[in-house]
């Protein structure tokens, strides 16, 4: 609940620090005193626009603070939670306007969006005034109310998961199907490629085994040519070759064996020249015995050669990195493959959640058919009671004209009202009059005060238009609300003001300067002299001042 408002300079108030309390508290004070302008501060906390019109002539800001207690309001806390702004102590909501337009807003000393602000407050108050800020013109908390009403919180809950569920299903079964034609397409493609690269089978290393035989092959003619001259040269020839040149060297030499030295190193250079001379010549004929210039061998080898550096020119990369791109669309010809078992099991899936969200979602409706009529009927019995005679509330369960699972159930839920007698059926949020609307509001509110999740309720002259027994029914439905939570009610009836468990005193106070707004909390006496002013004017008499007495005390006594 809503524990303490201070409001610096806003408007006319200069400085006010409230604290409030649970139970109804009634505001009440002299005409143009400004009963409203604590609420209309309260909005600003609570997310509601604003303009740099609102801050009190001469000063740069107007700076509004509201703490909550928030020790009942589990949905707000978890709400806090979720968004790391929780913390000990009571939740603070701090708007700050400057002279110049900005706005800034705080949740707990955290900057926030002015949506964030807007967000929370809806968890904390409801504000029943003649403006958009009242959640029952909201279909959206038609529904909640109802539920609430039914005790089918947690059932609507599980009806929305499954809609969500079903719907995020949904679109991923729509996003690998949107690829089907595609994907089949590079399915085909990709399983003809792999084909390809699989009957071509190129080994490991083969590629470089291959083109090394054939440049062999390719220089056969005159590698033999090479050898067959080596061998001449250097064994063969009748002419004189180098064999025969180092054994005529060597004996020249050997007969001078003894000398040492230059002469014996020689000598040993040119015998070992002879040795290589003659293994060089043992090599080249064992090449030469085992080449085999085969012209079939090179023909197949050419054909191997051509189809490999074909099918790499085909896919535009070089012949050695055939063996990666074949790995690569195995991958993702596996993946294709594995996105088709996921549109299988997405599709049985979807078709299991919508079975879930069918059976949930039915149960939920016959739990709200069965509460709407209860709730239309309590509602109507308080409208009647409120100066409403034969008006008449109804609410209406329109089944949904949809296919697809909605996150609200099979049908949409929307409070008609006819505030007189002879008048149709309207929607909640087409009533004229805002005095009605906050009758019937009000009546709405007593019935279902016991499972609303909103703690604090804020009316603001709801007792527009009516008097006399009928402003009496509005108090004590305001106390009975008040007994419940906290109700905040500014009023300008007795009747209603009497009900209160305190009351505020809205008075202005003025100097040689300036004017300004200022609201005391009244004690018993003063609250007698209140109410009595509010039932004979300004100038108190026995007579009001007993009335007064009277009034409060059989409120109390109730």
């Amino acid at each position: 609940m809503l524990v303490h408002l201070s409001i610096h300079n806003y408007a006319i108030v200069d400085h006010l620090d409230l604290e409030l309390d649970r139970g109804m508290s009634a505001i009440s004070g002299e005409t143009g005193a400004g009963k409203s302008i604590m609420l209309d501060a309260l909005g600003l906390c609570l997310g509601d626009r604003a303009d740099s019109g609102v801050v009190r002539p001469g000063s740069d800001k107007a700076d509004i603070l509201a703490s909550f207690d928030l020790s009942d309001i589990a949905e707000a806390r978890a709400w806090l939670a979720e968004r790391d702004l929780d913390h000990d102590g009571p939740c603070i909501l701090r708007r700050v306007i400057t002279a110049e337009g900005r706005s800034r807003g705080y949740i707990n000393g955290s900057p926030c969006p002015q949506g964030d602000l807007k967000a929370l407050g809806e968890l904390l108050i409801d504000i029943h005034s003649q403006h958009e800020h009242q959640s029952l013109l909201k279909t959206d908390t038609h529904r909640r109310l109802l539920d609430e009403y039914a005790a089918s919180q947690e059932l609507a809950r599980q009806v929305q998961l499954a809609a969500q569920r079903w719907k995020q299903t949904r679109n991923e079964l729509q996003r690998v199907s949107s690829q089907g034609d595609e994907q089949r397409a590079r399915h085909q493609l990709l399983s003809y490629q792999l084909e390809e690269l699989d009957n071509l089978a190129l080994g490991e290393h083969e590629l470089e085994q291959l083109e090394q035989e054939h440049k062999a092959l390719s220089n056969a003619e005159a590698l033999l040519g090479a050898c067959r001259q080596v061998l001449e040269l250097c064994s063969e020839s009748d002419a004189g070759n180098v064999l025969s040149a180092l054994t005529a060297s060597l004996n020249r030499l050997g007969g001078f064996a003894g000398q040492g030295g230059a002469l014996g190193e020689a000598s040993n250079l040119l015998a070992s020249a002879q040795i290589q001379v003659e293994e060089a010549v043992g090599e080249l004929n064992r090449f030469l015995d085992h080449f085999d210039a085969d012209p079939e061998r090179q023909q197949y080898l050419e054909e191997r050669l051509d189809s490999i550096y074909t099918l790499a020119r085909k896919h535009r990369i070089q012949p050695g990195e055939l063996a990666a791109l074949q790995q690569q669309l195995f991958e993702e010809l596996e993946g294709l493959n594995a996105d088709d078992q996921a549109g299988e099991r997405l599709a049985e899936e979807l078709a299991a959640y919508a079975r879930h969200y069918r059976e949930k979602a039915e149960e939920l409706s016959a739990l709200r058919a069965q509460a709407a009529a209860r709730l239309s009927a309590a509602v109507e019995q308080e409208m009647q009671a409120l100066g409403m005679p034969g008006g008449r509330f109804s609410i209406q369960l329109q089944p949904l004209d949809s296919d697809e699972p909605q996150a609200g159930g099979l049908e949409s839920v929307e409070f008609l009202v006819s505030a007189n007698p002879g008048q149709p059926l309207r929607a909640l949020a087409k009533v004229a009059s805002g005095g009605e609307l906050s009758r019937i509001s009000l009546a709405i509110q007593v019935i279902t005060a016991q499972t609303s999740r909103v703690p604090t309720l804020v009316f603001d002259e709801v007792d527009v238009g009516i008097g006399g027994p009928t402003a009496e029914v509005v108090g004590q439905l305001l106390r009975r609300l008040g007994e419940r939570g906290q109700v905040l009610c500014v009023t300008h009836l007795p009747q209603v003001a009497a009900q209160g468990h305190q009351h505020l005193f809205v008075h202005k106070r003025r100097d040689e300067d300036a004017t300004a707004t200022a609201v005391s909390k009244l004690d018993n006496d003063g609250r007698i002299e209140e109410i009595a002013r509010m039932l004979g004017g300004v100038d108190l008499t026995k007579e009001s001042l007993a009335h007064a007495r009277k009034m409060v005390s059989k409120a109390q006594a109730a």
